[in-house]
């Protein structure tokens, strides 16, 4: 084939831009060089990013084409970067995450929930019910986990203590003892209020103030707590207790007898008695702990200004925020303030127009 002009025109361009390239990577090496002199011998530090970019643009030179530039990293260290970002496009871990899948998890908290929240109900019938859920579970599954929970099999299952107080929310009532340091002529003297609430209402009634009491004393009290005509455990069924040892077994007959079966908490278990020990800190909180008791009938003085206080003029959020007794006064007048105890309980209310 026999050279034409355009052939010598192509070449002459083509040799041109070949140069012309040298020339730029030529004088781009001496600049890399001149900052590495700056840098004196420096460790360049690079962020995942950089390092990203770096990589991407080595892909394409390769080994070979590296070891002909002045590079400031190694060609080896470039491509080795490049694997690494390859292996962390398909790198999983971080969404598996350890131990069994998210899904299987949610799934295993609402069997133990089903299980814990009917304690009838046995590996069929929680099947069943997942099933309903759009959630396909085998009963040999349900059999593990509830067994690796320590649950057992439905007719050993106890029923929740929260399911049991739900179920016979009207007739249980709790006691128990707050004390508090009275100051007397001869020093301090520690005395001890004995309360009953009613857990439905949170209606509270101070069964006796005492600085020495004993069996025959709480005894005596449980007597005229449980009278069938005007006694506050009247009509209950049951009468939640911790385990003072003032609460005797002749206490838990007077109990009986009225009526009301005694129900003794396992040790260290404040939480199932947790209304009584929310009055307790309510009243210690919003009253005794800011005045100093001087004297039994000061003391009786505060815990009846603020039980009265407590039924009639303060909101209760365990029953949706209201008032035990009584509702607020709507009216139309100016605002007015009532207050107890020298103020430090206050009553806000409307004048009726």
């Amino acid at each position: 084939m026999i050279p034409t002009p355009l052939h010598f025109l192509i070449l002459t361009i083509a040799a041109w831009l070949n140069r012309h390239q040298r020339d730029r990577i030529d004088y781009l090496r001496e600049e890399n060089l001149i900052l590495r002199e700056q840098l004196g011998g420096k460790r360049i530090r690079f962020t995942d990013a950089q390092r990203i970019r770096l990589a991407r643009k080595a892909r394409r030179l390769g080994t070979k084409g590296l070891r002909g530039l002045d590079t400031i990293v190694a060609p080896e260290t470039l491509l080795r970067w490049y694997r690494q970002l390859v292996a962390r496009k398909y790198d999983g871990s971080k969404k598996r995450g350890p131990g069994r899948p998210p899904k299987f998890e949610s799934i295993e908290a609402l069997i133990l929930r089903l299980a814990e929240e009917n304690p009838g109900w046995g590996y069929t019938r929680i099947e069943g019910a997942l099933a309903n859920l759009g959630y396909d579970v085998s009963r040999t599954t349900i059999q593990r986990i509830l067994r690796e929970n320590d649950l057992e099999p439905a007719p050993s299952r106890r029923l929740p203590w929260k399911t049991f107080l739900e179920l016979n929310w009207g007739a249980v009532a709790a006691m128990d003892f707050l004390s508090v340091e009275v100051l007397t002529w001869t020093g301090l003297i520690r005395y001890y209020v004995l309360f009953v609430i009613d857990l439905k209402t949170r209606r509270v009634r101070i069964a006796g103030i005492t600085h020495s009491p004993d069996g025959a004393w709480v005894e005596q009290v449980t007597r005229t707590l449980t009278d069938p005509d005007h006694g506050f455990l009247a009509g209950k069924g049951y009468l939640i207790h911790d385990r003072d040892p003032l609460f005797t077994r002749a206490f838990a007959d007077v109990l009986r007898g009225g009526g009301v079966e005694p129900m003794r908490l396992p040790p260290r278990s404040p939480n199932l008695n947790a209304h009584a020990e929310r009055f307790v800190r309510s009243i210690k909180e919003e009253c005794l702990s800011k005045a100093i008791p001087m004297g039994e009938r000061h003391l009786r003085w505060l815990v009846t200004e603020y039980v009265e206080h407590y039924h009639l003029e303060r909101n209760h959020q365990g029953i949706g925020n209201a008032l035990i007794d009584g509702s607020p006064t709507l009216g139309t007048g100016d605002i007015r303030c009532r207050e107890r105890l020298g103020g430090l309980l206050r009553w806000y209310y409307r004048e009726a127009a």
